[in-house]
């Protein structure tokens, strides 16, 4: 993580919430309940929630037992989803009726909260290249009931078709830097080999998501880690090839904006246009998010 000290805003607090414990925090399944009703259900049983400011329909959850463990999420009333996480589809800005595509789609939280945010209403395709994440991403689309859903099998890079779709989200495989308090090896980042190898994926995957989405359409590019590689220069790959143009997208909570250089490779100053968010800006964990728009 040291590369990444003359970068981050407020170093010595970042550390300190790289060591953290990571908050529990639950996104109600409105397609089935709502908000005021989980969380008198859940308070029955022992569990203290608290909204959170800037999402009304997610809870801050501690309690003395795993909030996995409880009828209620058995029965599909909320998804247990890492606040910065909730993000992305925020940005994607999904509306009833669209067609839209989550190209990187297990396990199946950011699906769900598209169906969700489309009030189960229009198209949504969640595709996922691994036969064994698969499981993960079916099972939790049946366990909270979305039926706006279909699931495919198709390497992201290649999946078929030109210009299908209104949005398209890829939540790209990455080097999860981000998740630092999940996973103490990653206090160290990533190694150098594996970002690289992963940005040029990245970058075959946002290419082919410019190509699906209608022309005007929206692609949300994010990742859960926070080398440059990955993320900027992914971003400035698209853009260098005429593929999409960025949309200033504000996220309602404490962020930083996107890098215009980094180790000597230059991003140009519209990378400000991207979000940037650190474990320490509102106790969750890190992440980046772009919103681009093909040309029309």
């Amino acid at each position: 993580m040291e590369r990444y000290k003359d970068i981050i805003p407020d170093w010595d607090a970042f550390w300190r919430a790289i060591h953290a414990p990571l908050p529990t925090v639950i996104r109600t399944n409105t397609l089935r309940i709502t908000p005021e009703e989980l969380r008198e259900r859940l308070e029955g049983k022992g569990f203290s929630l608290a909204p959170l400011p800037w999402e009304e329909s997610c809870f801050q959850v501690t309690g003395d037992t795993p909030i996995g463990n409880t009828l209620e999420h058995w029965l599909g009333y909320y998804y247990v989803q890492e606040a910065s996480q909730l993000l992305p589809v925020l940005a994607l800005s999904p509306r009833p009726g669209e067609r839209i595509l989550d190209l990187c789609a297990a396990p199946g939280g950011k699906a769900s909260q598209i169906a969700q945010y489309m009030g189960d209403e229009g198209l949504l395709v969640a595709n996922e290249p691994s036969p064994k994440r698969l499981r993960a991403l079916l099972a939790n689309l049946y366990r909270l009931g979305v039926r706006c859903a279909v699931v495919t099998e198709c390497p992201g890079e290649r999946f078929p078709g030109e210009g299908e779709y209104d949005r398209v989200l890829v939540d790209a495989p990455c080097s999860g830097e981000g998740t630092a308090r999940r996973h103490p090896h990653l206090r160290k980042g990533a190694p150098l080999g594996l970002i690289r190898r992963l940005a040029a994926l990245q970058k075959r995957l946002l290419a082919r998501a410019l190509k699906l989405v209608r022309p005007g359409g929206i692609v949300v590019y994010s990742t859960c880690t926070l080398a440059p590689e990955e993320n900027e220069g992914v971003v400035r790959y698209v853009l260098d090839r005429g593929l999409g143009e960025l949309v200033p997208w504000t996220p309602p909570l404490p962020h930083a904006r996107g890098l215009s250089r980094f180790a000597g490779e230059e991003y140009g100053k519209e990378l400000a246009k991207t979000v940037r968010i650190y474990p320490h800006h509102f106790d969750s964990e890190g992440g980046f998010v772009a919103v681009l728009r093909r040309p029309a």
